[in-house]
């Protein structure tokens, strides 16, 4: 049988082969050829029945070829009999077949090949006649599951019958695709039927039908099958495929030897670029809707980024390309993935929010703290994924601005200024310097941002996320230290124990004065307290000891045995997990609905197993910890920032001009991650919306200005992993074919979902609690690594490192040498590095501007 490609009853007669490239006999084409040119050809036949289909063909040959009516009759009788078909069995019906029948005998006589797209003619068990209607084998065949939707069936029929002298060959093509009872392996309608019966000759009908199954399978030949008016059509079909064969010399390989399917094949457009026919739809339309669905989306290509010349005119197209699409954004997340997606990107967002809201407090000294991140996170992110153009975008906090946060307050203090008050001013300049860019369709410069320039930020954010992962893993050996100096053989002389003699030191001199030197040879537990209390203080717990003012003395008080082991153990686990998890797509094990379920549960099931491990282990991993209060970080301010009464009155001219510098921050931040979600590849069919989405980040910047709450922009490598856990696939591929990807699942509700959560994640505490920090900074990883992985930088930059002999081939090399790939690569690094050198200084503010 033939889907796309070649698959084979194996010897044993009870399971296909592996599906593979089919191998033909140069001959084998050259005899097809011959029996169309003489064989009987029937196009656009009218017929609902197999029966009515063999009277027409047998009552249709030409008089040179005609046969006898007993011939015909005997001919007609075999070709109605029932085909015994090799159907797809799962694996508890193949033990239940081998408990009740343990020893079967190989059969003589089986067919080789089988319907849906392809029969061979065989004998039937027992010898019935051809249904007239489906079987229930063939309506509960599990293999349909396989088969595209609207696809239709070919069938080849061919054998040997010692009755005929000579061939009897016929192709028909019927007007109408039309079902053909129990002829086929699956219920599907049929067009195309061939017929190749003669007396015995050393397996060549075998062989032409292969031939003519594989001719079928042929996307451009399937073309001329369909629009052929004449028999020279479907000549002129077989000499173009001729020109194209590609021959193996016969000594030089195995023809035993299956050639396993390639990952991805040549389009038909790429394979003829001047064929007629090529224009025209064809078959089931897979390759035209590919073709449409390449082509919205991509910033270069559509019109988000055409100026109009009107003010807000960009702003008004954006509105009006995405309202109709308002509604579907929420039908279309009813989809087991998005919930995966959403609790993804949900502990995602809530550790970006705890190290941004840390690294903001300790900067500003607790005027934004963690709280205030947790809200802002939630406020922001669910109003723009409301009203934006791109709803896919995560809204986070980023380093450049976390800079321009601590240069603000150092400037502040250091000039008697208040800071939040003066930060106000600043964001409500940015908010209005935004709103005059949208006016003025100032987005249309990004379609002079290069692929050199999305990868340069692609990259520098992923180092980022996966440099932090790390550092702060490495600051646990400070928090959690590791004794290296621990010998076994010592292990007498640690101890800890909690020493109070501070509590009385200060009455022990005062005795000393009063009482004989015989006192201060005594213990001050002793002296003081009886011997139960005395032993009850020996026993205190650390926090205890400290509590009560004591300190602690001995040689092991400042380790914490197993802890930063196990939490480097569950960092890395988590991160192979995500990684083995998101793969297992791929995975030869488990049918293809399990494996799809796991890859879209992968981060969950990764992070669950993780927490599992470290609840049943029982160490005090250091875990997540929410605000549990909604009260500023800060008790010296509220939730509204005045704009006047603590500075003086020219202040907030002056913040037009740091606020220039953040205008520039925002809009490039925005704009080069609004480029990369947008790009070709990813096939979003709803289009971009730049310069709503620009509108909605500047008017969210007066609302988190006058709240005190932090700054937002989309965030790169977050919001490349809600795209990517939001992947479509095909959900039926032919054997041996990839998943083709369809796109992005577009939507709005996940987001919301996701900056719901973030808002109640106050009164979720207890449950977040038992999270380990380390788990989440695996994740992490395994973010920064998939966004890394997914630009072409990587790809070349691993080109660098291999032997000429074991490049892939990739596309762009056949084009361009080598070594001006090479330079390309080294210039990328080179700028990636500065940029890297620029964020880590505190002219970091400007580095969107660099890239």
């Amino acid at each position: 049988r033939w889907i796309k490609f070649e698959e084979k009853v194996e010897d044993g007669g009870e399971r296909w082969s592996a599906p593979h490239v089919p191998a033909l006999p140069l001959h084998s084409l050259f005899q097809l050829r011959t029996c169309l040119q003489k064989g009987t050809m029937l196009l656009d036949l009218d017929a609902n029945s197999f029966k009515e289909i063999i009277d027409k063909v047998l009552s249709g040959q030409p008089e040179e070829a005609e046969l006898q009516p007993g011939l015909r009759q005997q001919l007609a009788a075999l070709l109605l009999l029932q085909p015994r078909h090799q159907p797809t069995k799962s694996l508890l019906q193949l033990l239940t077949e081998l408990g009740v029948s343990p020893c079967r005998g190989k059969r003589h006589g089986c067919p080789t090949g089988h319907p849906p797209v392809d029969s061979s003619l065989g004998q039937s068990e027992p010898r019935t006649q051809l249904s007239k209607t489906p079987l229930k084998e063939q309506l509960r065949n599990r293999f349909k599951k396989k088969v595209p939707q609207g696809a239709e069936a070919a069938h080849v029929a061919v054998g040997e019958v010692e009755f005929l002298e000579k061939p009897f060959a016929a192709f028909i093509r019927l007007r109408h695709g039309a079902s053909l009872g129990s002829l086929a392996e699956v219920a599907l309608p049929s067009r195309f039927l061939f017929i190749l019966l003669g007396p015995p000759k050393a397996n060549t009908y075998h062989e032409v039908g292969r031939a003519m199954a594989t001719l079928l399978m042929d996307e451009l030949f399937q073309r001329v099958a369909r629009q052929a008016e004449h028999r020279e059509d479907l000549i002129a079909g077989i000499e173009a495929f001729l020109d194209e064969l590609i021959v193996l010399p016969p000594g030089k390989w195995d023809p035993s030897v299956r050639i396993p399917p390639p990952s991805c094949l040549p389009s038909p457009r790429r394979r003829t670029a001047v064929d007629p026919l090529d224009q025209q739809p064809h078959g089931n339309g897979d390759m035209a809707a590919a073709g449409d669905r390449a082509r919205p989306g991509h910033p270069r290509s559509g019109e988000e980024l055409e100026r109009t010349g009107r003010l807000f005119g960009g702003l008004l197209r954006d509105i009006r390309r995405k309202a109709p699409w308002y509604g579907s954004d929420f039908s279309d997340a009813l989809h087991p993935q998005c919930l995966s997606a959403v609790l993804y990107i949900y502990l995602a967002t809530v550790t970006n929010a705890i190290t941004f809201g840390g690294m903001l407090g300790d900067a500003t000294a607790n005027m934004q703290g963690v709280l205030e991140s947790f809200l802002g996170t939630a406020f922001a992110g669910f109003i723009f994924c409301l009203f934006s153009g791109q709803p896919l975008t995560i809204l986070s906090s980023t380093g450049p601005v976390l800079v321009f946060e601590r240069l603000l307050f150092s400037f502040s203090q250091d000039h008697s200024l208040d800071y939040l008050e003066f930060r106000l001013w600043i964001g409500l300049w940015v908010a209005f310097f935004g709103v005059v860019l949208v006016a003025t369709e100032a987005s249309h410069l990004v379609r002079y941002f290069t692929r050199f320039t999305e990868e340069g930020f692609c990259a520098l954010i992923s180092l980022i996320f996966i440099y932090d992962s790390l550092k702060k893993m490495l600051s646990l050996a400070d928090a959690f230290p590791i004794n290296w100096q621990y010998r076994l053989d010592n292990v007498t002389s640690y101890s800890c124990t909690c020493n109070l003699r501070r509590l009385f030191n200060p009455i022990l001199t005062c005795l000393t004065t009063l009482h004989p030197p015989s006192l201060r040879s005594m213990q001050p537990a002793r002296l003081f307290l009886p011997p139960r209390t005395a032993q009850a203080l020996e026993g205190l717990s650390r926090t205890q000891c400290l509590d009560r003012g004591g300190h602690l003395l001995g040689t092991s008080c400042q380790y914490v045995p197993d802890v930063t082991l196990i939490s480097f153990l569950l960092f890395g686990g988590t991160f192979l997990s995500c990684t083995a998890l998101k793969r297992f797509r791929s995975s030869r094990y488990f049918p293809v609905g399990v494996r799809k379920l796991v890859s879209d549960f992968a981060i969950i099931l990764a992070i669950l197993a993780s927490c599992a491990v470290d609840a049943v282990l029982g160490l005090e991993t250091p875990k997540l910890l929410v605000p549990s209060e909604l009260k500023p970080t800060n008790p010296a301010r509220g939730w509204i920032v005045f704009p006047f009464g603590a500075n003086p009155w020219w202040v907030c001219l002056v913040s037009a001009v740091p606020a220039v510098l953040v205008t520039i921050l925002i809009f490039m931040d925005q704009q080069i991650t609004a480029v990369i979600l947008n790009r070709r590849e990813y096939k979003l069919q709803k289009g971009a919306g730049f310069h709503l989405d620009l509108l909605c980040v500047s008017l969210l910047m007066v609302v988190t200005s006058v709240t005190g709450l932090p700054w937002y922009v989309s965030a790169t490598v977050i919001s490349l992993a809600h795209m990517e856990s939001l992947r479509k696939e095909s959900a039926t591929s032919a054997p041996g074919e990839h998943p083709k990807f369809l796109g992005i699942r577009e939507q709005r509700l996940t987001g919301l979902a996701v900056f719901i959560l973030m808002g109640v994640s106050v009164f979720m505490a207890p449950v977040l609690k038992h999270i380990p920090m380390p788990v989440l900074y695996g994740v992490f990883l395994h973010m920064g690594v998939a966004a890394l992985n997914s630009i072409q930088l990587m790809d070349r930059v691993r080109l660098l490192l291999m032997p000429a002999k074991h490049q892939p081939d990739l596309a762009y090399l056949r084009h361009v040498p080598l070594r001006r790939v090479h330079l390309f690569t080294i210039i990328q690094l080179l700028c990636l590095a500065l940029l890297w050198v620029l964020k880590s200084t505190t002219a970091a503010i400007i580095f969107p501007v660099m890239v």
